[in-house]
């Protein structure tokens, strides 16, 4: 009996951790759910300490609200910093609940410092998430103050109530849900790993599937998919690298080993299927995956000769299983004499070293193993979780001498920051936001006192939340029908859940919470699914008022509707900014990163001084996702403007596929040798590739200077001769002497990319390039 009960508690556990595995991959950093804990913690500790104080139900409601704001708005990056915004935050709910109360019998007065708030809360977002904080906590708490039809004489009891509320919010902010800057790295880490992993299991998948079936088709898909997670990943962590780590050194090593893993996965799979589907060829610039990268947008050109049934693939799908086992270890695990033996014999694969008899493309393939098993050691050794080489088993010499060039890397590592120049006035979007959503909330405030005396302030707050991180007409509108959309079906299911609760108060708040614990988890998922769980929270609120009627739950449809309605007439009048603006904004900064990301690495190719190429990087894949939240308006489904969302999808196709070729120059120009170990890595600069990066900057300035100042006599993109003619021309050009071979496939699809752009930009384009022919051995 006692010898079933350990396999079956192994299996157990193994489900368990598989699945909590790929849940924290599917929220990395669990930031998501430990906001939805925080948040639910202080509201449920605040109705338990209210409810033993024997407070009544209004009160209750209150200081649910309160505890909710009190958690919500704190999103500094430190505990420390944290603290002081809530302190600060206490003195600013009294003060603002108190104008309220003293006001309620005063509807111009209220009404106007309601405005008044509106437009300090904006603009002093300014000052980063401090008066991002205290300007959430005056805006919501006044609007609670409405909401509960606080008086004068509920003053006293609601200090109490106040205090209560940020208090316990203190309390599992930094004792119960303590979520550091530095835990929220490890999860990051975890999830990072866990990313990584889901991708090797899905080449596996790819590589074990039968060529031309449904199977290989999903493989690829399925490729594709967590391949985009793993960038996501990536970038999210790079996001908290600065707030997460004792100093920016360290955070600049990380950021480096994050791109590193990332960039070398992705070539591993676009080697692959280059392998594996040979009928398939590139340059089909769709647009129509949601990911940021280009694995099946933007395939390689094919190697003349490659099978799918090639006779190594059977030793690689093997190959494939023991990578998968190095990226899903734990560090007590890298211990062990099995998982050196793995990891070293996987890092011989970079110089060509053990891998079988196989045909030039699947030798990339395994070239590819040995340069991401190179990237997980970098990796682990950068969070900490490899142990040093005196702790481990006996390094291979190609394990010691990766550990060597790792160790030179991070000693030669250098971070430095460029500041933009400031946005002054009228253009600083804070200001301009400020006096357009107080437009909007005045006219909602007309409006909606003449829908409802009583009711006025939810068109207010619909306004208020249509501007929020948004910054064209085009996407107020597309938040504004999301926001209408979640409240009309919200609506639906609050009528259903007072229907279900009665006059059972507890039950009441059990879905109340829950309400809030999906509006916090849903936040950056989904807008419609947030402002659906904000919907039927407030018909249980109303239920507990007993101020509960379906009538109600139509007028906050109509409030909402007239408050998006005011926002989008706002954003049209009050210093607008159009859509096409925005996008084209988003679209010159973005050929900018590029044009910075590939002048750099092509520079040090060429033999220049080396540069910091992770900034460039990071500012292009930073520029890339704000181009893409920019064009959502004409990529949505429900977009009428059919060609012009077609064109919007064809330049994120080829954007995303030129970001992926600047991080591989990158990556590649990183591993050219120092003076230190010269002859490490055996790769050679190459001063004939310093043309072909000034020709890629040229026709990305004449991009640039067509959105800017239109066709002006503009010379034509220069397509030249394509750099693979330009290598195989040139004497001496051999893969022992050069790195020419190693970016030429990287700088053709960029060449190619940037002269797709021209036409739909409606730029005209030059002749057509060269043809560009194949070479041996390139990725």
């Amino acid at each position: 009996m006692e010898a079933t009960r350990v396999p079956l508690f192994g299996r157990a556990r193994e489900t368990w951790d598989d699945l909590w595995d790929r849940f924290s991959a599917s929220d990395p950093g669990l930031i998501r759910l430990t906001s939805g804990l925080t948040t639910v913690g202080a509201v449920v500790a605040t109705l338990a300490v209210l409810a033993a104080l024997h407070t009544a139900v209004p009160m209750l409601v209150v200081g649910a609200l309160c505890a909710m704001v009190a958690s919500f708005a704190i999103s500094d990056p430190g505990p420390r910093e944290q603290a002081v915004t809530l302190a600060l935050g206490v003195p600013t709910a009294f003060a603002v609940i108190s104008c309220g109360a003293l006001l309620a019998r005063y509807r111009v007065a209220a009404d106007l410092l309601f405005l008044l708030l509106i437009f300090a809360a904006v603009y002093v977002r300014r000052y980063g998430p401090r008066g991002t904080g205290l300007g959430l906590i005056a805006f919501q708490l006044f609007f609670v103050s409405q909401f509960a039809h606080v008086t004068p004489s509920m003053l006293p009891q609601l200090y109490g109530v106040l205090g209560i509320a940020f208090g316990v919010a203190a309390v599992v902010r930094f004792g119960l849900v303590r979520a550091t800057p530095e835990r929220t790295l490890g999860r990051l880490r975890r999830a990072f790993r866990a990313r990584l992993a889901d991708l090797v299991d899905a080449l596996e998948a790819a590589a074990e599937a039968a060529p031309g079936t449904p199977g290989a088709d999903r493989a690829a898909e399925d490729l594709r998919r967590r391949t985009g997670r793993l960038h996501a990943c990536a970038l999210m962590i790079q996001a908290r690298l600065e707030s997460g780590l004792p100093d920016a050194h360290a955070a600049s090593l990380l950021q480096r080993r994050i791109a590193e893993a990332e960039i070398a996965a992705e070539r591993l799979g676009i080697l692959l299927l280059r392998v594996l589907r040979p009928q398939q060829r590139g340059g089909q610039h769709d647009g129509g995956q949601d990911n940021a990268v280009t694995l099946g947008l933007y395939l390689p050109e094919l190697l003349p000769g490659a099978k799918a049934t090639d006779p190594g693939l059977e030793a690689l799908v093997a190959e494939l299983h023991s990578l998968r086992f190095l990226v899903a270890r734990s560090t007590s695990e890298a211990r062990d004499a099995g998982f050196t033996a793995v990891r070293d014999r996987l890092l011989d694969y970079r110089d060509d070293q053990r891998i079988p008899e196989v045909s030039d493309q699947v030798r990339d393939v395994y070239r590819a193993i040995g340069d991401l098993a190179r990237a997980m050691l970098g990796l682990r050794l950068a969070f900490g979780a490899e142990p040093e080489a005196a702790d481990t088993p006996a390094d291979s010499p190609e394990g010691a001498r990766t550990r060597e060039e790792l160790g030179v890397e991070d000693l030669l590592l250098g971070a430095e920051d460029e500041d933009a120049p400031p946005q002054t006035g009228l253009d600083r979007p804070t200001t301009r936001a400020a006096w357009q959503v107080t437009t909007g909330s005045a006219l909602a405030v007309l409006g909606g006192e003449l829908l409802s005396s009583q009711r006025w302030y939810w068109a207010v707050l619909t306004c208020w939340v249509v501007f929020l991180n948004t910054s064209s007409i085009g996407e107020i509108l597309v938040k504004g029908y999301r926001r209408l959309l979640g409240t009309v079906v919200g609506v639906l299911a609050g009528v259903g859940l007072a229907a279900l609760v009665g006059n059972d108060t507890w039950t009441a708040f059990t879905l109340v919470i829950l309400c809030i614990f999906g509006m916090f988890f849903t936040a950056p998922l989904s807008y419609t699914l947030m402002s659906f769980f904000v919907t039927a929270m407030i018909g249980l609120l109303y239920t507990l008022l007993h101020t509960y009627s379906e009538a109600v739950l139509v007028l906050r449809i109509e409030e909402t509707a007239l408050g998006a309605a005011c926002g989008l007439v706002a954003a049209v009048l009050v210093l607008p900014v159009h859509t096409r603006r925005r996008t084209d904004e988003q679209l010159v900064t973005v050929l900018l990163r590029l044009r910075q990301s590939v002048t750099l690495s092509v520079a040090q190719l060429a033999g220049a001084p080396a540069a910091d190429l992770l900034d460039a990087t990071r500012d292009l894949d930073t520029a890339l996702d704000a181009f893409r939240s920019s064009i959502q308006p004409l990529t949505h489904p429900a977009s009428p403007l059919r060609d012009r969302r077609r064109r919007a999808r064809y330049v994120l196709g080829i954007l995303e596929t030129c970001a992926f070729h600047s991080r591989s120059l990158a990556a590649t120009a990183g591993l050219l040798p120092d003076t230190l170990l010269p002859d490490a890595l055996g790769v050679r600069a190459d001063p004939r590739l310093a043309d072909a990066g000034r020709r890629l900057a040229r026709n990305l300035d004449t991009l640039v200077a067509f959105l800017r100042e239109g066709d002006r006599g503009l010379p034509p993109l220069e397509p030249g001769p394509s750099v693979s003619a330009l290598v195989r021309a040139a004497p001496g050009a051999g893969p022992d002497r050069t790195v020419a071979l190693r970016v030429l496939r990287h700088l053709q699809r960029l060449d190619e990319g940037v002269l797709a752009l021209a036409r739909p930009l409606g730029l005209p384009a030059g002749p057509d390039p060269e043809p560009a022919g194949p070479v041996t051995g390139t990725d």
